[in-house]
């Protein structure tokens, strides 16, 4: 009896040992990603925003590793952008396009250093998790439609990058527009960081997308 007791007590052992093995590699692996490959736990992480660094006079907005050269009027000057998930020390150039009584709707540049998130491996990976998440969270509880233009791997400054550019449909209360332009550039800027660039444009405001464009073809890695 004693044996046999002995014996079980080390089956169950085993049993508790395998199923511990077991969850830790979905944990570290399976569960954050699904069978297509995309992660598969919440749209957006908690934001982790750090204050943007101070900005040498050189005409360029810089955020992390990443700068372009700054837009001009009609567009604001490079202001901090506190709700962009992954973003820290993000500004923002942007241009009202239209308000309601509740909201601005803008036109915008965004430029950020890119945290690390669940999923992200490649800025491939960035680039999309962060375009669910803009459409995903952007609009409220309105639907959005998605439509992508361009899905492909680029450089930028000889660095490696993921551009996505695609057209959403939706119907917000309030706001006359009922889709945009939106372009994600994610970019390998080494040493284990990432950087963000963010545009999107209305389509009350076509006159705008082609500034937009600048920026993104100004587009450098620095340091």
């Amino acid at each position: 009896m004693g044996w046999l007791l002995a014996l079980a007590a080390v089956l169950v052992a085993l049993v508790v040992l395998v199923v511990v093995s077991v969850q830790r590699v979905v944990d570290d692996g399976g569960a954050r990603r699904g069978a297509a490959g995309q992660p598969t736990t919440a749209v957006c992480p908690a934001e982790d925003n750090g204050e943007p660094e101070p900005q040498p006079p050189d005409g360029r907005v810089h955020a992390g590793k990443l700068s372009y050269s700054r837009l001009g009027p009609p567009w604001s000057t490079p202001m901090p952008e506190t709700g962009v998930a992954f973003g820290k020390g993000v500004l923002i150039q942007s241009v009202e396009i239209e308000r309601s009584p509740n909201q601005r709707w803008l036109a915008a540049v965004l430029l950020g250093e890119l945290v690390a998130g669940d999923g992200f491996f490649s800025p491939r990976d960035g680039a999309a998790i962060v375009v669910r998440c803009v459409s995903g969270t952007f609009y409220g509880n309105s639907a959005v439609t998605r439509d992508d233009q361009v899905d492909h791997a680029m450089t930028v400054d000889g660095h490696d990058a993921w551009v996505i550019e695609s057209q959403l449909g939706f119907q917000v209360p309030g706001i006359r527009a009922t889709s945009e332009r939106l372009i994600v550039v994610v970019v390998d800027t080494g040493t284990g960081t990432s950087g963000l660039f963010y545009a999107s444009i209305p389509e009350n405001a076509p006159q705008l997308l082609q500034p937009a464009r600048q920026a993104l073809g100004s587009l450098t890695v620095d340091g």
